[in-house]
């Protein structure tokens, strides 16, 4: 299983013209891999994760996910693709305010197909991730009782829940203060340890990235390898 990113170029078209976002951009990961993504704002790595994470298409080139090219598919068959094999975390954790955060993790698996389902199990694998990442006394909890540091594990957890192939996290730890995006950072890398996803995370944090085996920077909408 791997993402295989190939020649992937993006353009938006703008009243001056075509801007360029991405230009011949390749890449391939598989199960168990790490990477960070870093450069500044608008050098296009965020546009490279939503392109990967199935959600803006690119203008040429191609993604492949577990042999599959998901922008050959219907919207809604694209969408079903993204919900079973890839998870999200954002820099605001995009947790449902009214539901619990034993409800949020769970809400991945609720739009399922009804096939896909098994209440039972579910359940027990979202209160077992929850432990993972240290919220089994936050089960009840909404969001807005719950620290900035617990809500990104709660979004974590939520990620995880369908067992992805593809994790990725865009600026996971960006609104949280040191201390707790190290203690982020780090249940996040053991969960992927453990569950094998590729993990690509574009962050702004040097110090975020120095701890990802394999760095990438984004530079002249290209991805370089960084030292």
């Amino acid at each position: 299983m791997d993402l295989s990113v190939n020649k992937v170029s993006k353009s938006y078209t703008t009243p001056r013209g075509e801007l360029p976002i991405l230009e011949n951009v390749s890449l391939v990961l598989k199960r168990g891999d790490a990477v960070a993504i870093m450069g500044p704002s608008g050098s296009g790595k965020s546009t490279l994760l939503y392109t990967l994470g199935i959600l803006d298409p690119p203008t040429s080139g191609t993604v492949t996910l577990d042999g599959t090219d998901a922008y050959k598919l219907s919207e809604r068959a694209q969408a079903a693709f993204r919900n079973q094999h890839i998870g999200f975390v954002f820099q605001d954790h995009s947790l449902l305010p009214q539901c619990s955060v034993l409800e949020n993790v769970l809400t991945p698996v609720l739009v399922a197909p009804a096939a896909e389902r098994a209440a039972k199990d579910d359940e027990s694998r979202a209160r077992e991730i929850l432990h993972r990442v240290g919220l089994s006394e936050r089960l009840d909890h909404r969001p807005g009782e719950l620290s900035g540091g617990e809500k990104q594990r709660a979004a974590i957890a939520r990620a995880l829940i369908r067992r992805p192939t593809l994790l990725l996290c865009d600026e996971p730890t960006g609104n949280l203060d040191a201390s707790i995006a190290d203690a982020v950072a780090s249940v996040l890398l053991d969960l992927h340890t453990s569950l094998q996803t590729i993990l690509v995370v574009v962050t702004h944090s040097a110090h975020l990235a120095s701890r990802f085996p394999v760095r990438f920077e984004m530079r002249d909408r290209a991805l370089h390898q960084a030292s």
